[in-house]
């Protein structure tokens, strides 16, 4: 297991994690340097260093003690101060061998990492710059094809106009021609730029950022393992000078034998890893659509003929980037507020003090009743009645310590599923079709008053879609008396298999050409029917690439 891999969204754990372990590098020679010069001052002195560097927090209490470097630390601090009366003949090998050399080589690791969070931030700027030029280039695309509807609009006013002239006529048509070649060039723009900013996405996700944390880890696990040699370094002075406390020293070399960089790289990913899963491609908004179509009764419109354009600027995004401070959160019972892994392991390290207390509750409970039967059959040792009390209490504990643990089995099973969910979508997202829509097709039976004549309908109000899209149709009241057409207004090609397994949907293979019957009518859905005329049925819209006639 690797941080590229596992720690993907851990930018800032990372970059604390790596100044820890310099800090730490830093703390060690500083200790030494300081001891070097307490090596004179006896026992007291020495004693007065190790309670200054060990750690301030209960053992129980600091994540850090579960790293091997840190372990060896506080072992080392212990061996030391169990020879506190020996140190007066140590101080100038320790000057030479551990303060000059670790304090060297933790200015190399300090620029290395510096280099390494410098490319990392450059990647991700470079990725927001990315999504901020495709921003510009979808609204430059939206605004275009207004313009070029509006200027539609204006030649077909003139054209009808009896008092225009000619030349007006002509020169609106003119412009109504440029504003639409503006639009077909900003919308060819806005999808070059989407492709390559999901490009980009992607190198940077999978490719880019693994990469950095990867060296990251690299130099992390170099630095630890230097550290346990500087550790060792110590051991090896005093072997040289103090042959009477070979057994303290030899401690102390176990502890600096004993810095295990790959478990302390794993102990981060435990410590660490969220359980998210990567976020996915941006879907390409078409708002070109209305302004390519001839006008017919088939089409989805407004009242007035106008297309239903919907403002980017009025959708809510998800933040995109794991890179920025986080919020505060309010801590929850069932640790709802932690990210999925993290949560699985708070709820189940839960679980398991629950069991324990469960199981000395009851442990408790057959004692107090073996004494019980004691009173009951030599009265002269106790009286069975005072037990009660504590009998009762025992019994109060179980049931509310079995509620507990079946409240926390119930939370644990819903937060394995969740970290089950979010590795299924983060493998297969780059590797299958969209989803249906979420509503159900059409009522094939009914779709011919669904798609009447455009002269009796009613004016709806627009609104701004909300952030996970529009599910109803835009327009629902259409003029009765219009007939279903029997003719194909278009034609259309499957880009992605389907299993049309609902009523009023086809089945439709990859590559398979088909005649469109009934457009997309808001709800994600598109009537088509097969070419030899074998059947007519509703398919995703997305799974489709159209060509209208």
């Amino acid at each position: 297991m690797d941080w590229g891999t596992e720690l993907w969204d851990q930018f800032e754990v990372l970059e604390r994690h790596t100044q820890w372990g310099l800090d730490l590098l830093d703390k060690y020679v500083k200790f030494v340097k300081e001891r070097a010069e307490v090596e004179q001052a006896y026992a007291k002195q020495l004693r007065s260093l190790v309670k200054k560097y060990l750690p301030k927090r209960p053992t129980k209490d600091d994540p850090e003690v579960k790293f091997s470097q840190q372990q060896s630390f506080i072992q080392l601090l212990q061996e030391v101060n169990d020879f506190a009366g020996q140190r007066e003949l140590v101080a100038e090998s320790l000057g030479i061998q551990v303060c000059l050399e670790l304090a060297k080589y933790s200015q190399e690791m300090k620029q290395e990492r510096k280099m390494h969070f410098q490319e990392g931030r450059r990647a991700q700027q470079q990725l927001e710059n990315g999504f901020k030029q495709l921003e510009t280039s979808k609204r430059k695309f939206e605004r275009d094809c207004r313009e070029a509807e509006k200027a539609a609009h204006t030649a077909e006013r003139l054209d009808q106009d009896i008092n225009a002239t000619k030349a007006d006529v002509e020169k609106a048509k003119q412009q109504a021609h440029l504003r639409n070649h503006m639009a077909e060039e900003s919308k060819n723009e806005y999808a070059a730029q989407l492709q390559r900013f999901n490009r980009d996405q992607a190198h940077f996700y999978f490719s880019q950022m693994p990469q950095i944390f990867d060296k990251l880890q690299d130099m992390d696990e170099r630095r630890a393992t230097r550290l346990g040699a500087g550790y060792g370094l110590l051991s090896e002075a005093e072997l040289q000078v103090v042959p009477i406390i070979g057994k303290c020293l030899e401690g102390m070399k176990v502890a600096a034998e004993s810095v295990d960089a790959k478990n302390d790289s794993q102990v981060l990913i435990e410590l660490h890893k969220s359980g998210f899963a990567r976020p996915g491609d941006l879907e390409f908004e078409d708002y070109s659509q209305v302004m390519n179509r001839v006008p017919s009764d088939s089409s989805l419109g407004t009242p007035d003929g106008r297309p239903e354009l919907r403002a980017a600027s009025s959708r809510s995004r998800a933040k995109r980037w794991p890179f920025g401070k986080k919020n505060k959160t309010v801590v929850t019972e069932d640790f709802s507020h932690l990210p999925p892994e993290q949560q699985r392991k708070r709820l189940q390290q839960q679980l398991e003090e629950r069991n324990r207390e469960l199981q000395k509750e009851e442990d408790q409970r057959e004692a107090l009743k073996k004494m019980k039967d004691v009173y009951e059959k030599t009265p002269q040792m106790g009286d069975p009645a005072s037990l009660e009390p504590r009998i009762a209490e025992t019994l109060g504990n179980i049931e509310r310590l079995k509620l507990e643990v079946q409240k926390y089995e119930a939370w644990l099973a819903e937060a394995e599923s969740r970290v089950l969910s979010n590795r299924g979508d983060s493998l297969s997202r780059h590797s299958r079709p969209p989803d249906p829509p979420a509503t159900a097709p059409p009522d094939s039976s009914s779709s011919s008053n669904n798609s009447g004549s455009q002269d009796n309908k009613e004016s709806s109000s627009e609104e701004p879609p909300s952030e996970e899209g529009q599910d109803t149709p835009i327009y629902t009241e259409f003029d009765e008396d219009f007939e279903e057409p029997t003719s194909p207004i278009g034609q259309c090609v499957a880009i992605y298999h389907f299993e049309g397994s609902s009523e009023g949907t086809i089945s439709m293979s990859e590559g398979e050409d088909l005649s469109l019957m009934e457009e997309d009518k808001g709800d994600g859905w598109t009537r088509v029917r097969r070419k030899q005329g074998e059947g007519e049925g509703y398919v995703p819209t997305s799974y489709l690439r159209v060509t209208l006639n």
